[in-house]
Protein backbone atom coordinates (compact mmCIF):
# COMPACT_ATOMS: atom_id res chain seq x y z
CA UNK A 1 0.00 0.00 0.00
CA UNK A 2 1.15 3.31 -1.18
CA UNK A 3 1.75 6.46 1.24
CA UNK A 4 -1.21 8.15 0.26
CA UNK A 5 -3.02 4.83 0.48
CA UNK A 6 -2.01 4.89 4.02
CA UNK A 7 -3.18 8.50 5.16
CA UNK A 8 -6.31 8.07 3.60
CA UNK A 9 -7.23 4.84 5.52
CA UNK A 10 -5.94 6.57 8.79
CA UNK A 11 -7.97 9.27 8.13
CA UNK A 12 -11.50 7.04 7.38
CA UNK A 13 -10.77 4.78 10.50
CA UNK A 14 -10.32 8.18 12.44
CA UNK A 15 -13.42 9.32 11.31
CA UNK A 16 -15.13 5.92 11.83
CA UNK A 17 -14.31 6.20 15.55
CA UNK A 18 -15.00 9.43 16.32
CA UNK A 19 -18.31 8.79 14.64
CA UNK A 20 -18.99 5.65 16.70
CA UNK A 21 -17.58 7.73 19.94
CA UNK A 22 -20.16 10.34 18.90
CA UNK A 23 -22.96 8.04 18.98
CA UNK A 24 -21.97 5.75 21.80
CA UNK A 25 -21.45 8.91 24.06
CA UNK A 26 -24.84 11.00 22.52
CA UNK A 27 -27.14 7.07 23.16
CA UNK A 28 -25.54 7.31 26.68
CA UNK A 29 -26.60 10.82 27.25
CA UNK A 30 -30.08 10.48 26.20
CA UNK A 31 -30.08 6.97 27.81
CA UNK A 32 -29.06 9.27 31.27
CA UNK A 33 -31.31 12.12 30.23
CA UNK A 34 -34.64 9.46 30.04
CA UNK A 35 -33.67 7.96 33.19
CA UNK A 36 -33.13 11.67 34.87
CA UNK A 37 -36.68 12.28 33.47
CA UNK A 38 -38.52 9.28 34.79
CA UNK A 39 -36.80 9.68 38.12
CA UNK A 40 -37.83 12.92 38.31
CA UNK A 41 -41.50 11.57 37.22
CA UNK A 42 -41.45 9.00 39.83
CA UNK A 43 -40.33 11.38 42.43
CA UNK A 44 -43.34 14.06 41.52
CA UNK A 45 -46.01 11.71 41.67
CA UNK A 46 -44.53 10.24 45.02
CA UNK A 47 -44.51 13.64 46.43
CA UNK A 48 -47.13 15.74 45.48
CA UNK A 49 -45.61 18.72 47.83
CA UNK A 50 -42.67 18.83 45.38
CA UNK A 51 -44.66 19.19 42.36
CA UNK A 52 -46.72 21.86 43.41
CA UNK A 53 -43.78 24.16 44.64
CA UNK A 54 -42.18 23.10 41.16
CA UNK A 55 -44.68 24.52 39.94
CA UNK A 56 -45.10 27.34 42.18
CA UNK A 57 -41.65 28.61 41.71
CA UNK A 58 -42.06 28.58 37.78
CA UNK A 59 -45.54 30.11 37.59
CA UNK A 60 -43.89 32.76 39.51
CA UNK A 61 -40.91 33.35 37.03
CA UNK A 62 -43.00 33.38 34.79
CA UNK A 63 -44.94 36.05 36.20
CA UNK A 64 -41.87 38.24 37.10
CA UNK A 65 -40.65 37.66 33.20
CA UNK A 66 -44.11 39.45 32.33
CA UNK A 67 -44.08 42.38 35.02
CA UNK A 68 -40.59 43.32 33.11
CA UNK A 69 -41.67 42.76 29.67
CA UNK A 70 -44.86 44.67 30.96
CA UNK A 71 -44.08 46.54 33.76
CA UNK A 72 -47.41 45.75 35.39
CA UNK A 73 -48.60 42.16 36.75
CA UNK A 74 -50.76 39.77 34.82
CA UNK A 75 -54.11 38.74 36.58
CA UNK A 76 -56.56 37.03 33.25
CA UNK A 77 -58.38 35.98 37.36
CA UNK A 78 -59.09 39.78 37.59
CA UNK A 79 -62.32 40.01 35.98
CA UNK A 80 -63.55 37.34 38.06
CA UNK A 81 -63.68 39.86 40.78
CA UNK A 82 -65.32 42.50 39.14
CA UNK A 83 -69.02 42.92 40.49
CA UNK A 84 -70.54 43.37 36.88
CA UNK A 85 -72.24 41.59 34.58
CA UNK A 86 -73.85 42.36 30.89
CA UNK A 87 -77.25 44.38 31.51
CA UNK A 88 -78.57 43.12 27.83
CA UNK A 89 -78.74 39.46 29.67
CA UNK A 90 -81.19 40.56 32.52
CA UNK A 91 -85.02 39.53 31.59
CA UNK A 92 -86.59 42.69 30.20
CA UNK A 93 -87.91 44.28 33.50
CA UNK A 94 -84.39 44.00 35.45
CA UNK A 95 -82.42 45.52 32.39
CA UNK A 96 -85.04 48.91 32.13
CA UNK A 97 -84.47 48.98 35.77
CA UNK A 98 -80.76 48.86 35.43
CA UNK A 99 -80.66 50.73 32.39
CA UNK A 100 -82.62 53.61 33.86
CA UNK A 101 -80.67 53.71 37.54
CA UNK A 102 -77.83 53.96 35.17
CA UNK A 103 -78.69 57.23 33.69
CA UNK A 104 -80.24 59.28 37.08
CA UNK A 105 -77.43 58.27 39.28
CA UNK A 106 -74.81 58.26 36.74
CA UNK A 107 -72.96 54.74 37.70
CA UNK A 108 -72.12 51.94 35.57
CA UNK A 109 -75.13 49.91 34.23
CA UNK A 110 -72.93 46.59 34.49
CA UNK A 111 -72.39 47.00 37.96
CA UNK A 112 -75.99 47.90 38.46
CA UNK A 113 -77.03 44.91 36.75
CA UNK A 114 -75.57 42.95 39.22
CA UNK A 115 -77.07 44.51 42.02
CA UNK A 116 -80.18 44.51 40.27
CA UNK A 117 -80.52 40.99 39.76
CA UNK A 118 -79.53 40.67 43.44
CA UNK A 119 -82.05 42.82 44.35
CA UNK A 120 -84.87 40.49 42.30
CA UNK A 121 -83.41 37.80 43.43
CA UNK A 122 -83.15 38.48 47.95
CA UNK A 123 -86.49 40.13 47.08
CA UNK A 124 -88.59 37.29 45.73
CA UNK A 125 -87.18 35.07 48.92
CA UNK A 126 -87.83 37.55 51.32
CA UNK A 127 -91.28 38.87 49.65
CA UNK A 128 -90.01 42.37 49.55
CA UNK A 129 -90.44 44.43 46.66
CA UNK A 130 -87.31 44.33 44.84
CA UNK A 131 -87.92 47.85 43.37
CA UNK A 132 -88.26 49.05 46.97
CA UNK A 133 -84.72 47.85 47.82
CA UNK A 134 -83.47 49.19 45.15
CA UNK A 135 -85.05 52.65 45.92
CA UNK A 136 -83.53 52.47 49.06
CA UNK A 137 -79.77 52.14 48.04
CA UNK A 138 -80.59 55.03 45.43
CA UNK A 139 -81.69 57.07 48.64
CA UNK A 140 -79.02 55.88 51.27
CA UNK A 141 -75.55 55.96 48.90
CA UNK A 142 -76.66 56.78 45.15
CA UNK A 143 -75.29 53.52 44.59
CA UNK A 144 -72.06 54.29 45.74
CA UNK A 145 -70.64 50.91 47.39
CA UNK A 146 -67.87 52.81 49.60
CA UNK A 147 -70.18 55.78 51.02
CA UNK A 148 -69.72 56.00 54.52
CA UNK A 149 -71.78 58.82 56.52
CA UNK A 150 -70.52 61.16 59.69
CA UNK A 151 -71.93 58.22 62.06
CA UNK A 152 -69.94 55.38 60.53
CA UNK A 153 -73.08 53.89 58.09
CA UNK A 154 -71.12 52.09 55.61
CA UNK A 155 -71.69 50.97 51.74
CA UNK A 156 -74.53 50.72 49.33
CA UNK A 157 -77.71 50.73 51.88
CA UNK A 158 -75.67 52.71 54.54
CA UNK A 159 -75.77 49.79 57.14
CA UNK A 160 -74.56 50.75 60.63
CA UNK A 161 -71.71 47.78 60.31
CA UNK A 162 -70.40 48.42 64.15
CA UNK A 163 -74.02 47.80 65.18
CA UNK A 164 -74.86 44.88 63.05
CA UNK A 165 -70.99 43.16 63.38
CA UNK A 166 -73.07 39.80 64.04
CA UNK A 167 -74.53 39.72 60.38
CA UNK A 168 -71.35 40.23 58.67
CA UNK A 169 -70.32 37.18 60.62
CA UNK A 170 -70.98 34.81 58.14
CA UNK A 171 -69.09 36.88 55.00
CA UNK A 172 -65.50 37.18 56.89
CA UNK A 173 -65.88 40.23 59.12
CA UNK A 174 -66.97 43.76 59.21
CA UNK A 175 -64.87 44.71 55.90
CA UNK A 176 -67.73 42.89 53.85
CA UNK A 177 -69.59 45.69 54.35
CA UNK A 178 -67.75 47.70 51.46
CA UNK A 179 -68.61 44.47 49.55
CA UNK A 180 -71.61 45.57 47.47
CA UNK A 181 -73.64 42.40 47.27
CA UNK A 182 -72.80 41.71 50.87
CA UNK A 183 -73.95 45.19 52.14
CA UNK A 184 -77.34 44.78 50.28
CA UNK A 185 -78.03 41.68 51.52
CA UNK A 186 -77.25 42.33 54.98
CA UNK A 187 -79.27 45.86 54.33
CA UNK A 188 -82.21 43.89 53.71
CA UNK A 189 -81.82 41.27 56.27
CA UNK A 190 -82.01 44.76 58.79
CA UNK A 191 -85.03 46.32 56.32
CA UNK A 192 -86.96 43.03 57.32
CA UNK A 193 -86.14 43.28 60.98
CA UNK A 194 -87.40 46.90 60.93
CA UNK A 195 -90.54 46.35 59.27
CA UNK A 196 -91.64 43.12 61.21
CA UNK A 197 -91.30 45.51 64.28
CA UNK A 198 -93.02 48.54 62.78
CA UNK A 199 -96.11 46.36 61.23
CA UNK A 200 -95.69 48.65 57.73
CA UNK A 201 -93.02 49.20 55.41
CA UNK A 202 -93.21 53.10 55.80
CA UNK A 203 -92.85 52.72 59.59
CA UNK A 204 -89.63 50.43 58.75
CA UNK A 205 -88.50 52.67 57.05
CA UNK A 206 -88.41 55.16 59.72
CA UNK A 207 -87.15 52.72 61.83
CA UNK A 208 -83.96 51.60 58.98
CA UNK A 209 -83.32 55.56 59.11
CA UNK A 210 -83.41 55.63 63.07
CA UNK A 211 -86.03 58.13 62.91
CA UNK A 212 -88.86 55.59 64.54
CA UNK A 213 -88.96 57.57 67.72
CA UNK A 214 -88.91 60.80 66.56
CA UNK A 215 -91.86 63.28 65.01
CA UNK A 216 -90.06 64.04 61.76
CA UNK A 217 -87.76 61.41 59.34
CA UNK A 218 -86.80 64.69 57.47
CA UNK A 219 -88.73 63.22 54.59
CA UNK A 220 -86.44 60.03 54.17
CA UNK A 221 -89.55 58.08 53.82
CA UNK A 222 -91.21 59.76 51.59
CA UNK A 223 -87.87 60.15 49.18
CA UNK A 224 -87.51 56.17 49.14
CA UNK A 225 -91.26 55.29 48.70
CA UNK A 226 -91.63 58.26 45.61
CA UNK A 227 -88.31 56.49 43.86
CA UNK A 228 -89.82 53.03 45.12
CA UNK A 229 -92.83 54.38 43.03
CA UNK A 230 -90.67 55.70 39.99
CA UNK A 231 -89.04 52.32 40.02
CA UNK A 232 -92.20 50.58 39.68
CA UNK A 233 -93.29 52.03 36.17
CA UNK A 234 -89.75 51.77 34.32
CA UNK A 235 -90.44 48.00 35.84
CA UNK A 236 -93.59 48.45 34.14
CA UNK A 237 -92.44 49.43 31.16
CA UNK A 238 -93.26 53.28 31.49
CA UNK A 239 -90.98 55.79 29.96
CA UNK A 240 -90.01 57.68 33.14
CA UNK A 241 -88.02 60.71 33.00
CA UNK A 242 -85.15 60.35 35.57
CA UNK A 243 -86.54 63.71 37.74
CA UNK A 244 -89.98 62.78 37.16
CA UNK A 245 -91.82 64.12 40.40
CA UNK A 246 -94.00 61.33 41.95
CA UNK A 247 -96.56 62.60 44.23
CA UNK A 248 -97.62 59.69 47.40
CA UNK A 249 -99.96 59.58 49.95
CA UNK A 250 -97.91 58.76 52.11
CA UNK A 251 -94.92 62.18 51.18
CA UNK A 252 -94.53 64.23 54.00
CA UNK A 253 -95.12 67.89 54.02
CA UNK A 254 -92.90 69.77 51.60
CA UNK A 255 -90.97 71.28 54.65
CA UNK A 256 -90.09 67.74 56.03
CA UNK A 257 -87.88 67.72 53.82
CA UNK A 258 -85.50 70.37 54.86
CA UNK A 259 -85.27 69.50 58.68
CA UNK A 260 -82.58 68.00 60.42
CA UNK A 261 -80.05 66.13 58.50
CA UNK A 262 -79.84 62.66 58.08
CA UNK A 263 -76.57 62.09 59.94
CA UNK A 264 -77.72 64.20 62.57
CA UNK A 265 -81.09 62.49 62.70
CA UNK A 266 -80.03 59.06 63.04
CA UNK A 267 -77.12 60.03 66.06
CA UNK A 268 -80.60 61.41 67.87
CA UNK A 269 -82.76 58.30 66.44
CA UNK A 270 -80.15 55.99 68.09
CA UNK A 271 -79.93 56.87 70.98
CA UNK A 272 -83.84 57.09 71.49
CA UNK A 273 -84.48 54.04 69.93
CA UNK A 274 -83.06 52.35 73.24
CA UNK A 275 -83.28 48.52 73.92
CA UNK A 276 -84.14 48.00 70.44
CA UNK A 277 -81.45 46.84 67.86
CA UNK A 278 -82.78 48.29 64.73
CA UNK A 279 -81.36 49.88 61.91
CA UNK A 280 -79.70 52.47 63.52
CA UNK A 281 -78.53 53.45 59.67
CA UNK A 282 -77.59 56.72 58.20
CA UNK A 283 -78.39 58.42 54.46
CA UNK A 284 -75.11 59.63 54.21
CA UNK A 285 -76.36 62.21 52.05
Amino acid sequence: MTASGKIVSGVRTFVTDVTNGFLEITHNSFALIGLAVAFVVITLTARPDLRQAGEEQLMNWLQARQVAALGMPVEPEASERATASNPKDLPKEQAAVAFWLSKKYKVAAEPLSVLVAEAYDIGTRTKLDPTLILAIMAIESNFNPFAQSAVGAQGLMQVMTTVHTDKYQNFGGHFAAFDPVTNLRVGVKVLQECIAKAGSIEGGLRYYVGAANMADDGGYTAKVMAEHARLRQVANGRAVPVNAPVMLSTQAPAGAAQGTPAASRTNAGSQEAGDSKVALLSTGL
